[in-house]
């Protein structure tokens, strides 16, 4: 219990400002997480990564009403010195917490603590609380999430005109991400409304069309609308605390009866599907930075219609409109683009596929032989034996590639 309520020191990375934002990008991230649950559980410290850094940034833009102090590296508590910010740490304690989903995941679960009244902030962990809580070695979404798309960011806001014309790879990856059917654990259910709400909205749209067509001597080509109001209906309901209507709710007997492969797939609301999550708290600092720049810059976000989906829908969940204005974050009002045609995504999206498998090949450091060494080196020496079946081999191009040992580098 005393460690529950015992002060505790957050320590964030700081490196420059700019627009918006303050760099890295994992330090506007944390302070957003920090706005948007209204926390002031921690002491903040930002640590600068060169002695040029004025002591009065620190009164003035971007940090909202949270109180700031700045310490240098070698101010920073032993148990913090080597690991990677941000960090929290009990004060005067020699526990650690690092990196930035385990940093952002306590920030929720202290605030929850301090008022459980807070279950929209709890809800931000998502179903059973796993919301980015597999580490980025082992989880391509968290290290989509928590290391490349920042990265991918950084570099674009960094790099010289002539080479940042090109969409980063993994912004194009988070664009086929959110194009992916949804999976939630009650998906059976959801995707019978779905179909029933199909079956009304066609029943009621087909005379009105047919009647147009007849005066106007034309066919009519029925488009399902790439976003339905279901899942809207469904997402938005829990962030307000409210229940989807019965009329939607209520299914029909032939409903009850379509098998589970005969129905619509779930489109993408928010990053992870249909709720609002910690993985869009995360995104959107991110994302935000980038969709400035590329304006500025004059860019066509044609090729990123669901991002700029996201994008704006994420505005209008309760809570983030005045996170952002205590982090000074001034949201763009981006038109409702139509998507790209299917092969020119494809064209896009099979570039950053190759690139990320040579990429993933050339940084691989890991196996044996590393291993070895350091055992050596400290005296260890390991007896090797044939292996029982040496004609045996795997085909690893026809299994998953969670299945290969590189995957999680």
């Amino acid at each position: 219990m005393k460690d529950s309520v015992a002060e505790e020191h957050l320590y964030l990375d700081f490196s420059h400002q700019y627009r918006d934002s303050i760099f890295p990008l994992h330090t506007s991230v944390s302070l957003f997480l920090l706005s948007y649950c209204d926390c002031k559980l921690f002491k903040v410290f930002l640590v600068p990564t060169s002695e040029d850094v004025g002591a009065q940034f620190v009164t003035k833009n971007l940090l909202g009403d949270l109180e700031v102090h700045l310490i240098s590296r070698c101010q920073l508590p032993v148990v913090v010195q080597s690991c990677c910010l941000p960090a929290v740490v009990v004060k005067d304690g020699k526990f650690c917490r690092a990196g930035l989903s385990v940093v952002l995941r306590h920030i929720i679960q202290k605030t929850y603590e301090a008022d459980p009244s807070k279950k929209d902030v709890l809800e931000l962990l998502g179903f059973k609380k796993t919301c980015l809580k597999a580490c980025a070695e082992v989880s391509q979404w968290t290290r989509l999430c928590e290391i490349s798309i920042p990265l991918a960011v950084e570099g674009f806001l960094t790099a010289s005109p002539e080479h940042c014309q090109t969409i980063p790879p993994d912004i194009l990856k988070l664009e086929r991400k959110l194009g992916e059917p949804v999976r939630v654990h009650n998906d059976d259910k959801i995707r019978r409304q779905k179909l029933q709400q199909q079956k009304a909205d066609a029943k009621a749209a087909v005379p009105v069309l047919g009647k147009e067509a007849r005066e106007e001597g034309k066919t009519v080509e029925m488009h399902e609308h790439p976003l339905p109001s279901l899942e809207l209906n469904i997402a938005f309901s829990k962030l307000l605390v409210q229940e989807v209507s019965d009329a939607v709710s209520r299914e029909a007997p032939h409903i009850r009866r379509t098998k589970t492969s005969d129905l619509p797939l779930l489109d993408h609301v928010f990053a992870e599907g249909l709720y609002f999550t910690l993985a869009d708290i995360v995104l959107l600092p991110c994302i935000h930075q980038f969709l400035v720049s590329s304006k500025k810059q004059g860019k066509n976000l044609v090729n990123l219609p669901l991002i700029s989906g996201w994008y704006r829908r994420v505005q209008e969940v309760p809570g983030v409109k005045k996170a952002a204005g205590k982090c000074h974050m001034e949201f763009l009002q981006l038109p409702d683009l139509m998507s790209a045609p299917e092969e020119q995504l494809q064209d896009f999206s099979s570039v950053p596929d190759e690139l990320e498998e040579e990429n993933e090949d050339s940084h691989f450091i890991g196996g044996p032989r590393p291993t070895m060494t350091k055992l050596m080196e400290n005296g260890i020496e390991a007896k090797f034996s044939p292996h029982p079946c040496p004609n045996w081999t795997l085909d690893w191009t026809n299994l998953p590639s969670a299945v290969s040992p590189g995957e999680g580098k």
